[in-house]
């Protein structure tokens, strides 16, 4: 995907738009602030209406998904738009792990996905300029929060948040109990260091351990090398005194003892032992549900799923010995981000506008999306339901209680499958080896490559 064919392609769409005069959504590709971008008559506006705009919809949506979990329900979401409006709805999910390959290989052929995902900012400078910008369009009017948004540094609105979500630690309050402890007691890792390592020295006589696996395959890894690692991330913005913006040219590294208090206490009070981790083949979320153990490193996208065979299910904050971490709240936030591909021809952008605000507005399918099993839980737009989502719950009763939120400066990875791949071989080697000299690797691989791959991305 040549800068050259870009830029061809770019004004191609362009002159399409200035000669559709007073075409639908999306006539101006990639134009500043959208101050040209047509509108389509009423699309979208009344989620009711949305399947008899849809139906005299000449395009096509193709959406390549970012979320695995959610595949099955996007697929019945997808056929219920079909059959109240005509619009062919293609749904491809990308494996976990493979997003940015799956994109790459799927944009370079002759049906490139419609809607797809650009979720952080160095995703912004690979992919901004396959993206339609969004500033005054049907869908973006339909939010009512600016916070999920992704700019690029002309201004363009190139992608929008479709969902917020929160990670942390999910706790099976019944066998905390069982176990002899109390929720309330957990308050920073010293507490929760006390309650793991006690149960799981009883785990024999307790039937139950302290952590579920913690497999670093592809399908696993991303909890701990994505998400555990933002704990380093966001103290390093704290300290700095204000949130990231862009990608930094280097870490301090500041933090890496208090991600190592964490992973070593999650790794060494497991289910599976650290030194069987490296090819994984455990099902994390099964030991939850099963009763296997009480705590499980995860995010509220999981609420669903372990709620009805874990109803005290609820989730705690990644305390790693970070002082005043008492008051520390959940990591929330969002990678999950809508882009319409400027390459597409004009109907299948309006299609996909179409469908866009359909999913927002529209009561059932909205209700679906938003608390089936695998859906996407609270949505930043006006007329979306309320999350049933315990986990999201929570997170929102911490913050109101004076609890700070961990923002998701994770998003900032540079070159982030390679920046993670590094990071997971030196894992693997600290678990077969937890020695001094193979944790330092573990931070060669964090910071330095950090720096890295920083450099590279920039060019």
């Amino acid at each position: 995907m040549k800068r050259k064919w870009l830029a061809l392609a770019l004004a191609a769409v362009m002159l399409l738009g200035l000669l559709a005069g007073c075409g639908g959504g999306g006539n101006n590709a990639g134009g500043n602030g959208g101050n040209n971008q047509q509108q389509g008559d009423n699309t979208g506006n009344d989620g009711n209406d949305g399947g008899n705009q849809g139906s005299e919809a000449k395009g096509s949506v193709y959406w390549l998904n970012f979320k695995p979990e959610a595949d099955e329900l996007l697929q019945e979401i997808a056929q219920m738009y079909t059959d109240k409006t005509g619009v062919p709805v293609k749904v491809t999910t990308a494996a976990s792990g493979t997003y940015e390959s799956t994109l790459t290989s799927e944009m370079d052929k002759s049906a490139p996905p419609t809607l797809f995902v650009i979720g952080n900012a160095p995703a912004v400078k690979t992919w901004g300029d396959y993206a339609l910008d969004l500033t005054g369009t049907d869908i973006a009017n339909e939010l009512n929060s600016d916070a999920y948004n992704l700019y690029d540094a002309d201004g363009k609105l190139v992608s929008i948040g479709y969902c917020y979500e929160c990670y942390g630690i999910i706790v099976n309050v019944d066998l905390l109990e069982q176990a002899g402890h109390k929720l309330d007691e957990i308050k920073n890792f010293e507490t929760l260091k006390a309650a793991a390592e006690d149960i799981h020295a009883r785990a024999a006589e307790l039937g139950f351990d302290a952590f579920t696996s913690n497999d670093m395959d592809d399908s696993s890894s991303w909890r701990y090398t994505g998400h555990m690692i933002n704990l380093e991330y966001y103290y390093e913005e704290q300290a700095a005194g204000s949130k990231w913006s862009d990608t930094p040219d280097t870490l301090t590294g500041a933090y890496m003892d208090n991600f190592k208090n964490l992973y070593d206490l999650c790794v060494n009070n497991s289910t599976v032992a650290r030194t069987e981790l490296a090819t994984g083949g455990h099902d994390a979320q099964a030991e939850f549900k099963d009763g296997k153990a009480v705590f499980y490193v995860q995010g509220s996208w999981e609420y669903a799923a372990v709620i009805d065979s874990v109803p005290s299910a609820t989730m705690i904050p990644y305390y790693c010995g970070v002082e005043g971490e008492e008051n520390a709240g959940l990591n929330c936030g969002s990678e999950n981000y809508w882009a319409i591909n400027a390459m597409a021809s004009e109907d299948d952008q309006k299609a996909t506008m179409d469908f866009m605000v359909w999913l927002v507005t529209d009561p059932e399918a909205n209700e679906l999306i938003t608390n089936g099993v695998g859906g996407f839980g609270a949505m930043p737009y006006k007329s979306a339901v309320a999350s049933t989502n315990g986990f999201l719950s929570h997170a929102a009763e911490l913050t109101d209680s004076g609890h700070y939120v961990m923002d998701w400066a994770t998003n900032f990875q540079p070159n982030v499958n390679e920046y993670r791949a590094a990071f997971v071989s030196a894992l693997n080697q600290y678990n077969a080896d937890p020695s001094d000299a193979n944790w330092q690797a573990v931070v060669t691989a964090a910071i330095d490559g950090w720096a890295t791959q920083a450099a590279a991305a920039k060019g």
